[in-house]
């Protein structure tokens, strides 16, 4: 009989897995645009291919947006937001898009936009 301790994973491992576990299960029934989904012990980013997909998550989800200027011209949103676990915690969301300085944004994203 073997009384070593069982080895497990880093915890920075099973956040990272639990956090990716708890969005994907939120996309199989939210069905929303996620095409580039990267987990962290921290957070999930998503990074999605323009505002309207933003939008979507914002009006799913809720939340507020911060919009970064960076050089040549283009503002970064990045929407910042949360899905609930079933223990009643929850994983931040970071969900982004980059878009030309000065683009037309719908009114309900521009009014997320922290201030």
């Amino acid at each position: 009989m073997n009384t070593d301790p069982i080895p497990r994973p880093p915890t920075h491992l099973v956040a990272r897995h639990s956090n990716e576990f708890t969005v994907r299960t939120m996309l199989n029934y939210a069905a929303l645009p996620a095409p580039t989904l990267i987990a962290r012990s921290e957070a999930v980013f998503v990074s999605v291919a323009d505002i309207d997909d933003v939008g979507e998550w914002l009006a799913r989800l809720g939340g507020q947006i911060t919009v970064t200027t960076v050089p040549g011209g283009i503002e970064l949103w990045t929407l910042t937001t949360s899905t609930p676990r079933t223990d009643g915690t929850g994983v931040k969301v970071l969900v982004s898009t980059s878009l030309p300085a000065g683009e037309l944004v719908m009114d309900f994203i521009r009014a997320a936009v922290a201030r």
